[in-house]
C-alpha cells in the first residue's frame, strides 16, 4: 500500500425486494474497478442476510487514479444501472493515519458476512500514545547517553532530530505493531446503552 492511499468507504440502501440483484451489481462493481490502475482492494458488508444497509469500501493507491475510477464512464454507467434499487446514503474518504485502523477488509460471500468497524478517535489516540511513549522515551535516553553535548541542543534541533528519526520508525514499524497487538481491543464493538 502506498502512502497516500485512499479508503472510499460508502453506505447504501438497498431495496429489500432486490437484494439478490443488489448483490450481482455490486460483484459487477468490484470487478469493473478491479480493471483500473491503482485499485488496491474492495469489500462489502452488511449486518445480516436480509440487512438493507451496506457499507462499502474501496482503496486505490492515490487521489489520481481513485479520480480515474471515480469520473469513468464505466462507473458512471455502472452507478446508473443500480439507481432504481441501490441509494448511496453517505460517502466518506480516509487518508493517512486512519489508515492504520481500518479493519481487513472481505468480500462477502453467499453465506460469509463480515463486520467491519473502525475504532473511535480516542481508541486511535490512545494506541498512538501507547506506541510513541516509549520509542520516545527509548530514543531520548538513547540520545543523552550516545550523543555528546544532546542536552546543550536546543530544544528545536532536539525536536527535530527526534522526530526526523521516531516519524518513519513509528509509521513503518511502531504503529503497526501496536495496532496487531491491541485489534481485539480497537475492533470491540461499543456496548449498547442500557434500557
Amino acid at each position: 500500500m502506498g502512502h497516500n492511499a485512499i479508503t472510499v468507504s460508502i453506505e447504501r440502501t438497498v431495496d429489500p425486494a432486490r437484494l439478490d440483484e443488489a448483490t450481482v451489481w455490486i460483484q459487477a462493481g468490484i470487478n469493473l474497478a478491479n480493471k483500473y490502475p491503482g485499485f488496491l482492494g474492495s469489500g462489502w458488508v452488511r449486518s445480516g442476510e436480509d440487512a438493507t444497509r451496506w457499507h462499502m469500501l474501496y482503496r486505490f493507491s492515490d487521489a489520481t487514479t481513485l479520480d480515474a475510477w471515480e469520473n469513468s464512464p464505466e462507473r458512471r454507467w455502472w452507478l446508473g444501472t443500480g439507481s432504481e434499487f441501490a441509494h448511496e446514503d453517505r460517502t466518506e474518504r480516509r487518508t493517512g493515519i486512519e489508515g492504520w485502523f481500518d479493519t481487513p477488509i472481505s468480500v462477502a460471500a453467499e453465506d460469509t458476512i463480515a463486520t467491519v468497524i473502525v475504532p473511535p478517535r480516542w481508541k486511535q489516540a490512545v494506541s498512538i500514545w501507547v506506541g510513541f511513549f516509549p520509542l520516545n522515551l527509548a530514543f531520548t535516553l538513547l540520545a543523552v547517553w550516545l550523543i555528546p553535548g544532546w542536552e546543550d541542543w536546543g530544544t528545536a534541533p532536539r525536536v527535530l532530530a527526534s522526530t526526523l528519526v521516531l516519524t518513519p520508525i513509528m509509521a513503518y514499524w511502531g504503529l503497526p505493531t501496536v495496532t496487531r497487538i491491541l485489534r481485539p481491543w480497537l475492533q470491540r464493538p461499543p456496548r449498547q446503552p442500557r434500557k
